[in-house]
């Protein structure tokens, strides 16, 4: 897959498969989107092309509002997107200016003449363009006239719901990491560095690694105590984790604990993945460590129960 970071950059010797969209988290509807893409340009001797656009939209369009956050770093997308086979993947900057474009302008002077387009796939209810004002129904009138084909894929749904980026960040928000594992298609992820703590993990018997999460806008799921599974170098590990801020320590600050078991290596400054497998339990405030050291071994035993 060839990365780009600018329309600009990219030139296509045939003729392009395309698909839009900010593509927040690669789920299962946007994976089929784009085997639809892949299948199509082959079919077509062509080359499969996602355009996608980073900042996210909304983080130009209303820079005041703090409270988006994202399922995917841009590093993140580009790697799960680099797993699907597409040809090329252009990272277009969105901007105030390219917010302004028509719909008719964004067909012309980027579908058109910029990346060459010969057949355009798009999701269900895809809008485009100034106040998104682009429809397929647009879409469908401006092909012909232009010399490209258009097709829209149905709602891709699971168990009668709608997959939706936004539905899967409610659901992490939430803390309901078994709907936001089944709507992705595989385990919710984040990645980060790990940094110093306190050490009262180690006091209680099990010493945790603090986790720096990579980007700011990157989602972190709700409070409360999860069975992961921690990746290190090459290597998988299980483990447990909590996300809060230690009520029973007098904590204040929201912090990501992690627990790896039947691990003792020094990872400080290590990069490090935590997948999350499944919730456990809210985070509560003990009276007493005894009373957490207890409920932490509890914790261990069903962690272990649901990554075995």
């Amino acid at each position: 897959m060839k990365v780009y970071h600018h329309i600009n950059e990219f030139k296509c010797a045939k003729s392009s498969v395309v698909t839009i969209g900010t593509f927040d988290g690669v789920h299962a509807g946007h994976q089929v989107i784009i085997k639809r893409l892949i299948t199509e340009a082959k079919k077509n001797n062509g080359e499969s092309v996602i355009l996608t656009f980073f900042p996210h939209p909304r983080m130009v369009l209303y820079p005041d509002n703090h409270e988006l956050r994202l399922l995917n770093t841009i590093s993140e997308r580009i790697e799960m997107l680099s797993k699907t086979g597409i040809d090329h993947l252009i990272i277009h900057p969105f901007s105030i200016e390219f917010s302004r474009l028509s719909a008719t302008d964004f067909v012309r002077d980027v579908l058109v003449n910029q990346l060459k387009v010969a057949k355009l796939i798009i999701g269900f209810d895809h809008h485009f363009g100034r106040n998104r004002e682009g429809s397929f129904e647009q879409l469908d009138e401006l092909a012909p006239l232009y010399g490209f084909g258009v097709e829209e894929i149905p709602a891709q749904e699971i168990q009668q719901i709608n997959i939706s980026s936004t539905k899967i960040r409610h659901s992490l928000i939430c803390g309901e990491i078994n709907a936001a594992n089944k709507f992705l298609g595989y385990h919710y992820f984040m990645n980060g560095k790990v940094v110093a703590g306190n050490k009262m993990g180690r006091e209680l018997g099990f010493p945790t690694a603090n986790l720096k999460v990579d980007e700011w806008y990157k989602l972190i799921p709700a409070n409360g105590v999860y069975a992961v599974k921690v990746k290190i170098y090459e290597s998988s590990y299980n483990g447990m984790l909590n996300i809060g801020s230690r009520p029973t320590i007098n904590g204040s600050d929201v912090t990501i604990e992690v627990n790896i078991f039947n691990f003792d290596e020094d990872i400080y400054n290590k990069d490090i993945r935590i997948e999350f497998f499944e919730r456990i339990r809210d985070e509560h405030k003990f009276d007493e460590l005894s009373a957490l050291k207890n409920q932490l071994q509890i914790d261990k035993n069903n962690a272990l129960q649901i990554l075995q």
